[in-house]
């Protein structure tokens, strides 16, 4: 693991199921494996469509990734004291939404259960982080921030968390609508058999961001609390 430049504390379904398996084909990068997934045939050119959100694979994230200020394995340590405490959220129902010209799955309802269990995480994990550099600042702000979101950049160093956190597990890049209207309408159809059970928060999966900018999924710590 000593080749991840930045971590990432993320949600990700168990590998075995259903909904990782269509995600995985889906964006074309299985996280967990290491490897790309051909794409399934759907009328869509789904290569050029996902190309922002392969790379990190299908997830949801809870601590945003991160350069780390302590070695790889305290920071692995203190994952797994905290997922001790932690008890499973229930999520419900997860749907697919177009969310600020992305297409994604999110759920039906956020409860403050998730909320509170993403405040904690960004809480608890935050003295492990390395301050921004000035570039990392720059490019966030690059994207237009509030004044909330730049204060809570410069707290947490990441602008969309705490109150401004919404979860989500990004599917497309940025869409013009009629390209919207069918990535909707061929992931309602791919992706239904996966969303028909509701889904729960049980695990804090420790990602890392390899030289080339792909994502591993280094491991899965159990929500034990």
């Amino acid at each position: 693991m000593d080749n991840f430049q930045r971590f990432a504390i993320y949600y990700a379904p168990a590998p075995d199921s259903t909904l990782a398996r269509a995600g995985s084909q889906w964006l074309g990068w299985d996280a967990d494996a290491a490897r790309p997934c051909p794409h399934p045939e759907l009328g869509l050119d789904l290569a050029q469509i996902t190309a922002a959100p392969r790379k990190y694979g299908l997830h949801g994230t809870l601590k945003p990734p991160m350069r780390l200020a302590c070695a790889q394995a305290t920071f692995f340590d203190a994952v797994e004291i905290l997922a001790q405490g932690m008890a499973r959220v229930d999520m419900g129902r997860l749907v697919l939404r177009p969310l600020d010209g992305f297409l994604a799955i999110v759920p039906d309802v956020q409860s403050e259960a998730l909320n509170d269990a993403a405040a904690q995480i960004v809480t608890a994990l935050d003295p492990f982080r390395a301050p921004l550099s000035q570039a990392e600042l720059h490019r966030r702000r690059a994207i237009g921030l509030s004044p909330r979101q730049d204060a809570l950049l410069l707290r947490w160093g990441y602008p969309y968390v705490m109150e401004e956190f919404r979860f989500h597990i990004t599917l497309t890049d940025r869409l013009a609508p009629k390209i919207m209207t069918d990535a909707l309408r061929t992931a309602y159809a791919w992706f239904d058999p996966a969303l028909a059970a509701p889904q729960s928060l049980d695990a804090l999966c420790i990602f890392g961001e390899d030289a080339q900018g792909r994502f591993h999924l280094l491991r899965r710590v159990p929500l034990r609390g």
